[in-house]
């Protein structure tokens, strides 16, 4: 499939011509144009369900794998320039089942694709968090250090503030370096419900000053 229209390369500047132009001009300059296809329309597919224990939630996910998983809150992302958005539930429904596993308490380990999108940086802090077992916990220096950037945890923390795939790309076993709750894009109190479910270990944020400034590099990170 080509663009009805073309780009002209006539003494060494570009114009655009109508599909109705081109032939004529084939004729008179037969070696000088230049025909590019139509880039290819990805097609991501979403639904929104609504869970009992985090709330309503948004699920896309395209040929490759689940695209994103957020917190709903009545707004949906900007498709890409390349890309066009279909509400299917049909086609998210393997991805929703292992999720109600997930909440039943009944399934550990997710088994389907994912299709990341992000910087070599952030898909490496994806990666790590892929990595934290089902009810443990680590912290952000801990990734640091596990991706091979020791010094990044504020790096590692905005990447999982970007995580574009929540509770999957497990972003909320991640804990302050005293191991209490630290900021979660679905909130502390979801952040909370996923650790119990889980049955993992953790600290509530205590009042103190100690606890302020061992958590103060970390607080303002949101995933």
């Amino acid at each position: 499939m080509f663009s009805s229209s073309v780009e002209i390369d006539e003494n060494e500047s570009f114009r655009v011509v109508s599909s109705g132009q081109l032939l004529e001009f084939l004729f008179r300059m037969p070696c000088a144009a230049k025909i590019f296809p139509m880039p290819e329309i990805k097609t991501v597919f979403f639904t929104r369900i609504d869970s009992l224990v985090v709330g309503p939630l948004l699920l896309a996910a395209t040929e490759k794998g689940l695209r994103c998983l957020h917190f709903y809150k009545g707004t949906m992302p900007a498709p890409a320039k390349d890309e066009t958005w279909v509400e299917s539930p049909e086609r998210l429904k393997p991805y929703v089942a292992q999720l109600d596993a997930y909440f039943r308490g009944e399934l550990d380990v997710f088994t389907f694709d994912l299709d990341l999108v992000g910087t070599q940086f952030q898909k490496d802090c994806w990666q790590a968090l892929l990595r934290i077992p089902y009810g443990k916990t680590c912290s952000y220096a801990e990734i640091a250090r596990a991706i091979g950037r020791p010094n990044a945890f504020r790096a590692v923390g905005q990447a999982n503030h970007d995580n574009p795939i929540a509770i999957v790309v497990p972003c909320h076993r991640v804990l302050g370096a005293n191991g209490t709750l630290t900021g979660y894009g679905g909130g502390l109190n979801t952040k909370e419900k996923l650790l119990r479910l889980e049955g993992a270990s953790f600290r509530l944020k205590s009042a103190s000053s100690f606890d302020q400034v061992a958590d103060q590099a970390q607080a303002s990170f949101q995933y």
